[in-house]
């Protein structure tokens, strides 16, 4: 069985909220993350719950999600077990930089194969193997009932390991999400980074690029919620260029603008139960 370490664990909401830590393979240091558990899935021995995978961005860790989002009465109310892993390796080699944008808190989801990054930051592997493995070995977690969600990196993150992995997600939602990385500042710094100066390398790590190509797809429906008031709307995040790659895939995408709201998880526990019922209607 895949180990890990339960750290601490809480009830609220008809369910058990619990941290743990693991060893990761891929990143070669210790994980954290939180398991949000309803009380139906601990009762049940005779199936497994439909999981909904949360990705974070850029400066948070794992704890963010969990004290913020408020997501845990209605993953109750729907029996939905909720995972929000840390956003990147902590304690690794590589130094981080002083803007919050690139090391740790900023790992971006990919699987870096540059120095100094290469030996730890390995996102995309973690998320995709070893955090599911945990995950599954130790919870009552359907493997075909998955589903991933985010917010901005996070929110990039979760389109694009979708549309990569698609045997593994059967849903897919985000908040404010970064569209186009290879286009966006904060995209075109962390990809230099990780991945070099080749920009075809880029190319799996731009959620507008693979839904243009049709990557994955299709999804029945994909959700996207951007509050207008968001401070990085036209030069980090631009959704128009996920709603042109839709229309040129063919693929149905629900793309909600939200007047006044801004780039913060105010925003995301204004929506995040419809969040947590798309994906419930979805997984079962």
């Amino acid at each position: 069985m895949y180990s890990v370490d339960f750290v601490a664990q809480h009830r609220l909401y008809d369910g058990i909220l619990y941290f743990i830590r693991h060893d990761s393979p891929a990143t070669q240091t210790p994980m954290s993350v939180s398991v949000f558990v309803p009380d139906v899935a601990e009762k049940r021995t005779d199936a497994p719950f439909a999981t909904l995978y949360w990705l974070s961005g850029l400066t948070c860790s794992a704890n963010n999600f969990t004290e913020k989002a408020g997501a845990y009465r209605k993953a109750a109310e729907r029996g939905l077990v909720i995972v929000a892993p840390d956003t990147s390796p902590r304690g690794a080699v590589a130094a981080d930089d002083d803007s919050g944008e690139l090391g740790q808190g900023a790992g971006f989801y990919v699987d870096a194969t540059q120095a100094p990054w290469k030996p730890n930051y390995q996102m995309e592997t973690y998320i995709t193997h070893d955090l599911i493995e945990a995950i599954e070995a130790n919870f009552p977690s359907d493997p075909k009932r998955r589903g991933i969600f985010g917010h901005s990196m996070g929110g990039h993150g979760a389109l694009t390991l979708a549309m990569n992995h698609p045997h593994l997600y059967r849903s897919v939602s985000a908040f404010s999400p970064i569209a186009s990385s290879s286009r966006a500042p904060w995209g075109q710094k962390a990809l230099a980074a990780y991945l070099g100066q080749d920009h075809t390398a880029w190319e799996p790590y731009d959620a507008a690029l693979l839904l243009s190509q049709g990557k994955g797809l299709p999804f029945d429906t994909i959700l996207i919620d951007q509050g207008l008031s968001d401070p990085y709307l036209e030069a980090h995040l631009m959704p128009d260029l996920l709603e042109q790659a839709a229309a040129t895939a063919g693929q149905k995408l629900m793309m909600r603008y939200h007047e006044g709201y801004d780039h913060s998880y105010y925003f995301i526990q204004s929506f995040i139960d419809d969040h947590i019922s798309f994906h419930a209607e979805r997984l079962g």
